[in-house]
């Protein structure tokens, strides 16, 4: 049965269930309060994992991202403050897959091919376009958006992110994600050849980090125990970030040395922020994915990965269904364990890089995440 889907969010999720859906011969309208198809955070790049590459190839995305980005011939590999080699995290396979261990790619480039492909096939997206009110009837929602205009659907999806507006339709509680009291600078830096996977390099103040996202380009991401109120002002990140790097040799020390910037319009410091909603994650007509009920901290590159799969798990489920309940139990029945291992393990990972697991196995936690996401979904 085809359906009349309205998608609040145009995001990497919101776009991704757009796909899927429109995919399945379903009518899909995005409304996005943004005025374009904008990155989260522009100039910096995204992990996709072996489990996002295949969910993108579902969408017909995945080749794009390759081509555009850097596929790494392994997950990647652990090293010391002073540089020295630790260990290597190498990824599971996906059974009969050709796919990369890893791909990074820069996020506008991945919002560029995710909107494309979405017009491509039929999406209607509208950019400054914020809802007002749901208000669910006997046979669809009645949509009001900001500035009075209404519109209706049989099916609404949350895919609004952490401040999840759409939210406060459907759990009782007024949930947050909660700040897990560690922050992440990133900017962006040449490719170095030894950039080839995600290279990891704990130090004595936090743990740094290099991501290919390009034939030439890749990211530094430094992980740093951090109270909210303690975030430098924007014109002091570069002394700041140059600070934490104080002792360390390698990669990390050459970061520090030859290409970290004096423009604090480079950088980026961003809270890292954790949310598992209870389920379930669905009231009436209207459905919640990605960060809007999964809000994950970046230790395992997982958070866009998951919620791509949401969109593909969505468009299957609505698809599969003429009962949107019985869509709706089915996508949080094999979405939510799955999510919630996830959330999980990435802030065990945080917690260790901050010292409060000291026995945590971070390489053996990350190759089980690894291998549980290569399963099907």
């Amino acid at each position: 049965m085809a359906r009349k889907i309205l998608v609040v969010g145009g995001g990497i999720g919101g776009l991704s269930a757009a796909i899927a859906l429109r995919q399945e011969g379903h009518e899909v309208h995005v409304v996005e309060r943004y005025p374009d198809a904008h990155a989260s955070v522009f100039g910096v790049g995204i992990i996709q994992p072996i489990n996002a590459l295949r969910a993108l190839d579902a969408l017909g995305c995945a080749q794009a991202c390759i081509d555009a980005g850097y596929p790494a011939k392994a997950w990647g590999a652990m090293y010391d403050h002073d540089g020295n080699f630790i260990r290597d995290i190498h990824g599971t396979p996906i059974e009969s897959s050709t796919l990369p261990p890893m791909n990074g790619v820069t996020r506008p480039k991945l919002h560029e091919i995710l909107t494309a492909r979405a017009l491509e096939i039929g999406v209607s997206i509208q950019y400054s376009t914020a809802f007002e009110t749901l208000e669910e009837r006997a046979d669809d929602v009645l949509v009001t958006l900001e500035g009075g205009a209404q519109i209706t659907a049989d099916v609404v999806v949350g895919a609004d992110g952490v401040r999840s507006k759409v939210r406060g339709y459907v759990l009782d509680a007024e949930l947050q994600p909660r700040y897990i009291g560690q922050s992440a600078y990133r900017q962006n830096m040449p490719a170095l050849p030894e950039i080839d996977r995600i290279i990891l390099q704990d130090g004595p103040s936090g743990m740094a980090g290099f991501v290919p996202i390009g034939p030439d380009l890749a990211y530094m991401f430094f992980n740093k125990p951090m109270e909210r109120g303690e975030r430098p002002a924007t014109e002091d990140l570069p002394k700041a970030l140059r600070k934490e790097l104080e002792g360390f040799g390698g990669l990390a020390g050459r970061f520090r040395d030859e290409f970290l910037s004096e423009d604090p319009a480079d950088i980026v410091l961003r809270p890292e922020e954790s949310l598992i909603a209870p389920a379930p994650w669905h009231r009436g007509r209207v459905i919640l994915m990605g960060d809007a009920v999964h809000a994950i901290t970046p230790h395992l590159g997982q958070g866009a990965a998951q919620a791509i799969e949401d969109g593909v798990v969505l468009g299957e489920v609505l698809t599969a269904h003429d009962d949107h309940e019985a869509a709706f139990e089915e996508f949080t029945a094999r979405r939510f364990e799955r999510c919630k291992l996830i959330v999980e393990t990435s802030l065990n990972i945080g917690e260790w890089e901050m010292g409060r697991l000291p026995d945590f196995d971070n390489v053996a936690a990350t190759m089980h995440v690894l291998k549980e996401m290569a399963k099907p979904l």
